[in-house]
């Protein structure tokens, strides 16, 4: 994880361990613990991104379809927000999917509720900022792996912060994330294990 994602994290704990109890009840209130099991859709493309899901436990993978080929864009972790967030936030129509590779444990989090919430209690504004500006910095160090690290140190550096990744996720998953074809990552992963 970057310098950058770091502090904005620690910002994020830092802003949520602070709040007013009174926000803090509201917001957990709106949260609705949800369950996914294995292979069940969080959302489709071509609907509504209502929901924002903090992960709990399990994986979900973000994706979208080109020419009928799913293309993975994110793996969302534990302590992860799931969201199609161009839908989100413009409330029109998804373009991806959001796929529970494995079962998965979330909070979810209303859009409308949220937006409610946010009129009630200003500090919550502050909760939207940061994070949008942890996506955002997540998503400019993604871009910058993507075109700076070879195949080999993206993989070697999802397996490092995400070691369960193997077990838990399809390979075909993996590669698609990593932008390679399977065979490149089961040639990658053959080369690790020799060493």
């Amino acid at each position: 994880m970057s310098e950058t994602l770091t502090q904005l994290t620690q910002q994020l704990k830092t802003f949520l361990s602070g709040l007013p109890d009174a926000v803090r009840k509201a917001l957990d209130q709106a949260l609705v613990p949800v369950h996914f099991r294995k292979n069940e859709m969080l959302l489709r493309a071509g609907e509504w991104s209502r929901f924002c899901y903090w992960i709990e436990a399990g994986v979900v993978r973000k994706y979208y379809l080109s020419d009928g080929k799913e293309i993975v864009t994110e793996l969302c972790f534990a302590s992860d927000l799931a969201v199609s967030f161009g839908s989100h936030i413009t409330q029109g129509v998804s373009r991806e999917f959001l796929h529970a590779v494995t079962d998965v444990q979330a909070q979810r989090l209303d859009f409308v509720a949220f937006q409610l919430l946010r009129a009630t209690h200003p500090a919550l504004e502050r909760l939207d900022l940061l994070l949008t500006q942890l996506y955002a910095a997540w998503l400019e160090e993604r871009l910058l792996e993507f075109h700076t690290l070879d195949a080999t140190a993206r993989y070697e550096k999802l397996v490092a912060g995400q070691p369960e990744v193997i077990q838990q996720i399809p390979l075909t998953h993996v590669a698609s994330y990593l932008g390679i074809s399977l065979e490149t990552l089961s040639r990658i992963r053959a080369r690790i294990a020799r060493k």
